[in-house]
C-alpha cells in the first residue's frame, strides 16, 4: 500500500463533473431514461471573444435551420428551437436510447456595446454559428504615451 499526499484543490474541478453525474442518477431514477433523455437536451455551445465579435458556435444535429430560432433582447442572445424525432417505431424493442429530443432555450448575456443590426448567423453540417459584432466604441484601442 503507498501513501499519496492529500491535495485537496487537486480534485476542486472535478467537482461540478461529479455533481452533475450525481443530479442525473437521481432524475434518471425517478423519471426513467425516456423521458429524462426528451427532458434534458440542450445544444453544447462554445462562446469566444475577439476585438471585433462575440462568437457563439452551438452543435445541432439532426436539426434544420428552420427549426432553430436566435433573437436579441436586452444585451441577450437567445437560441431556442426543438429537435424533433423523425418517427416513431411502435414494433421496436429498444434496448437502449440515447439519442435526446426536445425543445431548448439557452441565453447567453452579451457585452453591453454590440452592434445588434449586423448580427449574422450560419448553419452548416449541424453546426450553427452566431457572430455578433462589437460596436466602434467598445473595441480596444492602444494608447500612446506622450
Amino acid at each position: 500500500m503507498e501513501l499519496v499526499r492529500w491535495r485537496p484543490r487537486r480534485d476542486l474541478p472535478a467537482l461540478p463533473d461529479d455533481v452533475d453525474r450525481a443530479f442525473d442518477r437521481m432524475l434518471r431514477s425517478w423519471m426513467g431514461p425516456v423521458s429524462f433523455s426528451e427532458f434534458s437536451w440542450n445544444p453544447v455551445v462554445d462562446v469566444s471573444e475577439t476585438n471585433d465579435e462575440v462568437v457563439v458556435t452551438a452543435e445541432m444535429p439532426g436539426m434544420s435551420k428552420d427549426d432553430i430560432d436566435i433573437s436579441v433582447e436586452d444585451n441577450q442572445l437567445i437560441l431556442s428551437g426543438e429537435k424533433k424525432q423523425d418517427q416513431e417505431e411502435k414494433e421496436a424493442n429498444y434496448y437502449r436510447v440515447e439519442r435526446s429530443y426536445g425543445s431548448f432555450r439557452r441565453i447567453f448575456t452579451l457585452p453591453a456595446r454590440v452592434d445588434v443590426g449586423k448580427v449574422k448567423a450560419s448553419y452548416e453540417g449541424g453546426v450553427l454559428t452566431v457572430r455578433v459584432p462589437k460596436a466602434e466604441a467598445a473595441k480596444a484601442r492602444k494608447i500612446e504615451i506622450s
